[in-house]
């Protein structure tokens, strides 16, 4: 994994306190990303597929990974959770919640786990002409850890044109606020994965937030998402 973190942990918790979103510039490398790409044609690596079309999810299609992860999602997952937890903790505190995240991710999973949430959840996603991703967010059973990384492995531009990537911040008793986070290959994308704090007259209050992709306008795109707990 080339992990080039260029940002620093206060810079990573102040953009997303202030932003909503994180980009981690140049996080794999043009190799890493496509050979995650060509993966994707393979069997073994995964547990199971969704044609998003069958669920009303959008156009186009997702396989989930299987355990073990492939080394470079592994080392991800594992470099990124210390990273995430203290903000996870800290919006949990401005939300009034108990801060409860480890600092490690084997003590989360054995929570998740513990908790009947044991299949792998990291994904990589494909979209070709015309396809894009509803506005979602990926919940999985009762533990959710509250935020979770997309890196885009394709090059936009060249690979693809479209597809962006989407986020939509829908605030109590306001219009919705929406966002297109523009990203190159490599890059990965810190969001929330469904609430997160915003500082208010009163206190911090809790806005939904939710993530999708545009409509594909030609060529294939292929994400890798990483989500930090595990699924019932």
């Amino acid at each position: 994994m080339t992990a080039h973190m260029q940002i620093s942990e206060t810079d990573l918790s102040a953009a997303l306190d202030r932003d909503g979103y994180a980009i981690l510039p140049g996080l794999l490398g043009p190799e890493e990303c496509r050979d995650l790409v060509a993966l994707y044609d393979e069997r073994d690596p995964f547990r199971s597929r969704v044609v998003m079309a069958r669920h009303g999810f959008g156009e186009g299609e997702y396989k989930y990974l299987a355990y073990p992860l492939p080394g470079v999602v592994e080392k991800l997952r594992r470099s990124l959770y210390p990273r995430l937890a203290p903000v996870a903790n800290n919006w949990a505190e401005q939300l009034r919640f108990e801060p409860n995240f480890p600092s490690t991710l084997d003590a989360y999973l054995a929570r998740c786990h513990a908790a009947g949430q044991r299949r792998p959840t990291p994904l990589i996603l494909k979209y070709g002409p015309g396809d894009y991703n509803c506005l979602h967010q990926d919940l999985y059973g009762e533990l959710v850890f509250p935020l979770q990384a997309t890196v885009l492995l394709s090059r936009p531009g060249e690979d693809f044109a479209g597809g962006e990537f989407l986020l939509v911040e829908q605030r109590p008793r306001r219009q919705s606020k929406g966002e297109v986070v523009p990203l190159a290959q490599g890059d990965a994308v810190i969001f929330p994965v469904n609430h997160r704090p915003v500082a208010g007259a009163r206190g911090f209050y809790r806005v939904t937030m939710r993530h999708g992709v545009s409509r594909l306008r030609s060529g294939r795109r292929f994400t890798l998402g990483v989500i930090f707990h595990d699924a019932a």
